[in-house]
């Protein structure tokens, strides 16, 4: 939900420039595949909701007891697959994700996973992922998700799903995995139904996640080839919000920018963010 209200005041100049992305895409690409005889083992964890959401919903069983449905899951290695792209790559290349694997991945956390937002779904819609970096044995890939779980009695819509695939090139594995709710303040969307009506709210949930391996490793790998993870994540949101491409400016510049570019100014007052689904 993108709510307007008086929270807090962005100020921006009409006709700013797009932001580009902060990287150079190389031409040179790299074939990416996984060995389909390989398993691959993947923990699942949610932590307790209840204490971080409002009265309204601390009576909802639901959610107040929502945990991983599969703790521990083994998988073929086929489903990571979906992470893949289906041609060569470089650096910086961004691909769609299939969701085939994702809705499989996602029913270790909860048995009813959805790729539609049921509320302003739009172009917040998708599955991309990036290929930021490599060497010649390790790939890094960077993704985001957006998807939900459909309660019996409403829906849990987090911020995002984003995470690391780690493949090991030469053995065509899965070195590293993760895909989890990153923390915030306000990290999902709760709708419940009552009486032929919903009632909205969101929370906070310090961990969301599906693992295998450990991060570390992504500290130990020397890449040859890389962009930075500001860099993939920047240019994975573009991707899902057109508002990332507007040049917004700090109320402390704008009215001297609007002076010497002679341009108007319009004041925006938004309740919510604008760079995920949390609320």
């Amino acid at each position: 939900m993108k709510i307007l209200s008086i929270s807090f005041l962005i100020l921006l100049v009409i006709g700013g420039q797009l932001h580009a992305d902060d990287h150079t895409v190389t031409k040179n690409e790299i074939t990416l595949k996984l060995d389909d005889s390989l398993e691959v083992s993947v923990t699942g964890n949610i932590a307790p909701i209840g204490g971080v959401v409002s009265k309204n919903f601390k009576d909802w069983d639901t959610l107040i007891n929502l945990r991983a449905a599969e703790p521990e899951k083994k998988y073929p290695a086929s489903v990571f697959e979906s992470f893949l792209p289906n041609k060569p790559v470089s650096i910086g290349e961004l691909w769609i994700v299939n969701q085939t694997g994702v809705l499989t991945l996602l029913k270790q956390l909860h048995p009813n996973p959805s790729m539609f937002l049921h509320i302003n779904a739009g172009d917040s819609l998708g599955l991309w992922a990036c290929l930021r970096a490599y060497n010649d044995k390790y790939a890094d890939i960077v993704f985001r998700i957006h998807a939900e779980f459909v309660l019996k009695d409403g829906w849990f819509t987090p911020s995002q799903f984003t995470g690391h695939l780690v493949i090991d090139r030469i053995h065509e594995k899965v070195t590293f995995f993760e895909m989890y709710v990153p923390e915030g303040t306000v990290n999902f969307d709760v709708n419940k139904k009552i009486h032929g009506m919903r009632i909205a709210g969101a929370g906070y949930c310090s961990k969301m996640e599906l693992r295998t391996g450990t991060k570390d490793i992504l500290e130990k790998i020397q890449f040859t080839e890389s962009i930075t993870q500001k860099a993939a994540e920047h240019a994975l949101i573009l991707r899902f919000y057109k508002s990332q491409q507007i040049n917004w400016v700090h109320p402390d510049q704008v009215l001297e920018m609007s002076k010497a570019q002679q341009k108007p100014i319009h004041a925006i007052s938004i309740d919510g963010p604008l760079v995920d689904e949390s609320c």
